[in-house]
C-alpha cells in the first residue's frame, strides 16, 4: 500500500527540493517563508497546469479543464502551486493535501502519476507493504468495474423478453417527461429573467429614451472635458485657479455609451445615457488598477459620480455633477461642480502611454489619438497633468471653471477653495 497524506506529501517534497536544487544549483531555505518554496511552485505548476490533458499518458487522476486557462497566468490558474501550499505541506499542518499537487510531485519526481506509480512502484520509501499488493491495490478498480459490466451483460442477456415492450415504453414516457421537463424549466427562467429586467428597468430608469442616429453621432467620439477639481483639494496648498484637462471617450452599444475618462492620476470607468432629447447623465466611478485588489473593488464603487449635460450646438458645452475633490484619505470629499465639454472628434484609435521617459520629463499622463478620416490621418498627442487657469489658451474658460465653479457638500470646508491669490486659508 501507499503512504497517503502528510506522511506521503512530506516525503515528495523533501524529495522534490532535493531534485531542484540539483538541478538549478538554487538552495532552497527550509523556513517558514514561503518566498522561499516559489521557484519550486513555479516548476511544479509548469506540470500541474497540463493534467487536464495527460491523465491517459502519465497515469494519474482525471482533472476538469481549466476555463481560465488562456486568460490567467501565475498564480491564478486553477492548478497552480504556491510556495504558501508548499511550505504549509512541509511543516505538517495539511493532512489532506490537493491531488493535483500530489500528482505533480510524482510526475516531477518519477515522470508518472500516482496511479501509475501504483502499478509500478519506483521508491521503496513511499510503499508499506510488497509490490504484489501494491499492484492489486492498483489494477482493483479497473477489475471492479470489468466485474461490474459482465454482471449487466448476463443481466441484460438472460432477462425475459415479453418486458422489451413495457420497457419501451417506460423509455418513451421517460423521454418526453425529461424533454417537457428541459423545455419549461428553462422557459420559465427566461421569461421570470426578463419580468426582473424589465421591473429593475423601470425601477432605475435605464433606457428611458431612445436616441435619434443624430444623436448618437453627437455624443459619440473623443472629447476634451476641463474641469476644477484639484482647486479643492486640501492637500494641494498650490491649488489656487488649478484645472486639469481630461480626455473622454464615449462608445455606443446597444443603446446606452460606454464611457472611459483618462485623468492625471487615474482613470474614470461608467456608461452614459440619454434622459430625454439631447439631455445626457453619466455615471461613472474610479477604475481600478491591476495592482489593486480587484475582489475589494468590483464589490464597491469607488467615488462614484454622476453628471447632468445638455447638448447643444455651442462649441463648449457645461455639465453639472456631483463628484469629489479627489484628495487624499479622509480629506476626499462630495463636491458639485461645473465641468466643460469640448469634442474632439471621432474615436479611430486611443492609447494610453504610460512607464516612459517621455512621462518623466512632463510628469503627466501622455493620450495618444490617431483619427481616420476622409482617407487622412491625423496623429495629436494629449498631454493630461494640473495646470493653471490663466495658462489656457480658451480665455472663455475663466468664468466656467474658476473658483465659483465648485461647491462643497458641507458648507464648512467651502473654505478650502482659495477665492484670492494674497489669501491662503490652509
Amino acid at each position: 500500500m501507499i503512504k497517503r497524506g502528510k506522511e506521503e506529501i512530506k516525503y515528495l517534497l523533501h524529495k522534490c527540493i532535493e531534485k531542484y536544487q540539483l538541478e538549478t544549483g538554487k538552495e532552497i531555505i527550509q523556513n517558514t517563508n514561503r518566498k522561499n518554496y516559489e521557484g519550486l511552485a513555479i516548476e511544479l505548476s509548469e506540470i500541474s497546469k497540463e493534467l487536464p490533458f495527460t491523465d491517459q499518458k502519465l497515469g494519474h487522476d482525471i482533472y476538469p479543464q481549466d476555463k481560465r486557462e488562456k486568460e490567467a497566468n501565475y498564480p491564478f490558474r486553477k492548478y497552480d502551486i504556491t510556495g504558501g501550499q508548499i511550505k504549509d505541506a512541509l511543516i505538517g499542518l495539511v493532512s489532506n493535501p490537493r491531488n493535483f499537487l500530489v500528482d505533480a510531485c510524482y510526475i516531477y519526481l518519477c515522470q508518472m502519476g500516482r496511479l501509475a506509480f501504483l502499478e509500478n512502484p519506483v521508491d521503496e520509501n513511499l510503499v508499506n507493504l510488497g509490490a504484489d499488493e501494491i499492484k492489486n491495490e492498483g489494477s482493483a478498480l479497473i477489475k471492479e468495474n470489468q466485474a461490474l459490466k459482465l454482471r449487466l451483460y448476463h443481466f441484460e442477456k438472460n432477462k425475459p423478453g415479453g418486458r422489451w415492450k413495457w420497457n419501451s415504453i417506460l423509455y418513451i414516457i421517460g423521454f418526453i417527461a425529461i424533454a417537457l421537463a428541459c423545455f419549461y424549466i428553462p422557459s420559465k427562467m427566461y421569461f421570470e429573467a426578463n419580468n426582473n429586467f424589465a421591473v429593475i428597468k423601470k425601477d432605475l430608469n435605464i433606457l428611458p429614451y431612445k436616441i435619434s442616429l443624430i444623436e448618437k453621432e453627437r455624443l459619440e467620439g473623443l472629447w476634451i472635458c476641463y474641469t476644477g477639481s484639484p482647486q479643492a483639494r486640501i492637500s494641494d496648498s498650490d491649488r489656487y485657479q488649478k484645472i486639469v484637462p481630461n480626455i473622454v471617450e464615449l462608445k455606443y452599444k446597444n443603446g446606452y455609451f460606454i464611457y472611459k475618462r483618462y485623468g492625471a492620476s487615474f482613470n474614470h470607468i461608467g456608461f452614459a445615457q440619454f434622459e430625454g432629447p439631447n439631455l445626457v447623465s453619466i455615471f461613472s466611478k474610479v477604475e481600478a488598477k491591476e495592482n489593486d485588489n480587484k475582489e475589494e473593488r468590483e464589490n464597491l464603487n469607488e467615488s462614484p459620480r454622476h453628471s447632468l449635460l445638455e447638448l447643444t450646438k455651442d462649441t463648449i458645452i457645461t455639465a453639472i455633477s456631483a463628484s469629489w475633490n479627489f484628495d487624499y484619505g479622509n480629506n476626499n470629499k462630495i463636491i458639485g461642480i461645473r465641468e466643460v465639454y469640448k469634442k474632439l472628434g471621432t474615436v479611430s484609435n486611443l492609447k494610453e502611454v504610460t512607464n516612459t521617459l517621455e512621462n518623466a520629463s512632463c510628469k503627466c499622463k501622455i493620450i495618444k489619438w490617431n483619427e481616420v478620416k476622409d482617407n487622412k490621418v491625423t496623429n495629436k498627442i494629449f498631454y493630461i497633468k494640473n495646470v493653471l487657469l490663466d495658462s489656457q489658451v480658451h480665455k472663455s474658460l475663466f468664468p466656467l471653471i474658476n473658483e465659483n465653479s465648485i461647491i462643497f457638500k458641507d458648507p464648512i470646508n467651502d473654505s478650502v477653495i482659495i477665492k484670492n491669490k494674497k489669501i491662503m486659508t490652509y
